[in-house]
């Protein structure tokens, strides 16, 4: 595998990672607690946390080691912005680390079946989907975005 592909593969999983992160620093942090559960479901950091804890289980199976030190989130508890974005940056770079060791067919590493484009895809997905429930729950709850941020976390190549 060229080292071209692993780059450009790394920096799309950094680039989403980013946008979590533009995201969290734009949220006010009565943004960050609104949701539109009537049921005590995630508010808006409990779902960035879920993003991170997916990661970890993901590599808690996956490549346990790599998990090693990672912190996983109380089910009912909404960290705080810095804690949100630490606990992001440091399950994104062990993600990184088990992409590139998938690419590279390191012994006791599991991806998909389908293989690590699959997997890549389904964590960015995964978080992309969030990112819309968010957005959503910000708007519903009076705490829109303004158009400008909006609009930037489709601009990848700026991100």
């Amino acid at each position: 595998m060229s080292t071209d592909i692993i780059d450009q593969m790394l920096e799309a999983w950094r680039t989403n990672n980013r946008i979590n992160l533009f995201l969290i620093d734009r949220i006010s942090d009565e943004g960050l607690r609104c949701s539109l559960s009537t049921r005590g479901g995630r508010d808006v950091a409990r779902q960035f946390a879920h993003m991170h804890d997916v990661r970890v289980w993901a590599l808690q199976t996956r490549a346990k080691e790599l998990s090693a030190g990672l912190k996983v989130f109380a089910s009912k508890h909404s960290p705080d912005r810095n804690v949100l974005k630490s606990a992001l940056n440091a399950s994104c770079d062990a993600v990184g680390l088990f992409l590139t060791d998938l690419i590279g067919e390191k012994p006791k590493r599991r991806s998909f079946r389908k293989g690590w484009i699959s997997h890549l895809s389904y964590f960015i997905a995964h978080e992309s989907h969030h990112r819309g429930s968010i957005l959503l729950t910000l708007k519903q709850s009076s705490h829109n975005l303004d158009q400008e941020t909006r609009y930037a976390i489709w601009n990848w190549d700026k991100m």
